[in-house]
């Protein structure tokens, strides 16, 4: 069972009088998000080739949401989730702008995306992979820690990657109006063996840090 304890929100200088985004429960990638995190044989083949087609397309223009506003709750998560030590995969990494921070503040960085056009116009100097998040080009417990920023979950593939007491970081940007969202409680429900966690809010956004309980550890 897991145990996720919420930390008092904080606000975010003009962060906006209402949460950009277009997301709810409505929206077509939150119904995919909750498939792939739930459901067997919420993934296949010709949905990772739609996914991957879609953000090629959005990649010319996801600099246009990148702003400070955006990094706030990462940057939360970071200072009182306490996630510990790299090296971290962070999966749906985009155009990496949040590549920099998780190597200030938690180690080396291996930045996995699908969509090649959005890595072809990330930000230098940042090791990228190519990958579909269902099946990861990575070995098992490789990661002391996997960061989704607005991704997609697949929590197979996260507990075959993450190390033993490797933490996970969950990032929603806009919180419920992200388009791929999940709160806390579901993210650790949906990942194998019990978890203890935080999480909390930061501006529009919601963010939570996961630790597995030693004695379930399955990957």
């Amino acid at each position: 069972m897991a145990d996720i304890i919420r930390l008092e929100p904080i606000d975010v200088p003009d962060p906006g009088e209402e949460a950009p985004g277009p997301g709810g429960p409505d929206h077509p990638m939150r119904k995919v998000t909750r498939q792939v995190a739930f459901e067997e044989g919420g993934w296949s083949g010709e949905r990772s080739a739609k996914v991957a087609a879609l953000f090629d397309g959005l990649s010319e223009i996801w600099h246009q949401n990148i702003s400070d506003e955006r990094h706030a709750p990462l940057l939360d998560a970071l200072a009182r989730g306490n996630p510990g030590r790299g090296p971290v995969v962070e999966l749906g990494c985009g155009l990496c702008d949040s590549t920099p921070l998780l190597e200030r503040h938690i180690g080396p960085v291996v930045a996995v995306d699908l969509s090649m056009g959005m890595l072809q116009r990330a930000t230098p100097d940042v090791a990228r992979v190519r990958g579909d998040a269902g099946e990861l080009p990575l070995p098992s417990n490789c990661a002391g820690s996997v960061v989704m920023i607005n991704a997609l979950l697949f929590p197979e593939e996260v507990d075959r990657i993450l190390a033993p007491g490797g933490t996970v970081v969950w990032v929603n940007t806009v919180g419920e109006s992200t388009p791929i969202h999940l709160p806390a409680e579901d993210v650790a429900r949906a990942l194998p063996g019990d978890w203890s966690g935080v999480w909390s809010t930061a501006g529009h956004g919601l963010w939570g840090v996961f630790r597995r309980s030693a004695e379930s550890v399955t990957g």
